[in-house]
């Protein structure tokens, strides 16, 4: 009896997720790297008080870099099938710009600023957000994601 592997192709939107991911868990590793984050003494577990900067640019903490990391470890989970990284791209998208709008609601020298973020930061969520939002929202309508052009009329 012949045995067939089985091949197994990524779609577009998998694609996009697992890269999204791969960048949140690289960010948020690098989050705890010295010299890669500027002012590593500075790094607090939350809130205002952590002065330590992603590239001398992001504020980061222990929080944010673990929320990184959680996002990345979620997404390469979501991502292994169609509708998981519809959603971790959707999903995930609208809650990085509710954490943008987030970070322009409060005092962020207040305790309301838990994660941290300053001004490089939400700037960086409105963009990631919304490329997220579009990609997982895109990306859906390829063949093969369920989406609408995944139709009968569509097949041989």
């Amino acid at each position: 009896m012949a045995e067939h592997a089985q091949v197994r192709t990524r779609t577009g939107l998998q694609t996009a997720a697992l890269t999204v991911a791969v960048i949140f868990l690289l960010l948020g590793v690098l989050g705890f790297v010295p010299g890669i984050t500027t002012d590593y003494g500075e790094l607090r577990f939350a809130g205002p008080d952590s002065g330590a900067k992603l590239f001398g640019l992001f504020q980061v903490s222990f929080l944010h870099n673990i929320l990184l990391l959680g996002s990345g470890l979620a997404g390469l989970m979501l991502a292994r099938r169609v509708g998981g990284a519809r959603v971790f791209l959707t999903v995930g998208g609208a809650l990085t710009l509710g954490l943008w709008l987030y970070g322009f609601a409060i005092d962020r020298e207040s305790s309301a600023n838990v994660i941290p973020v300053n001004e490089a930061d939400n700037w960086l969520h409105l963009g990631v957000g919304f490329a997220m939002l579009v990609l997982g929202l895109l990306l859906s309508n390829q063949k093969g994601t369920g989406g609408q052009l995944d139709t009968p009329l569509d097949r041989p």
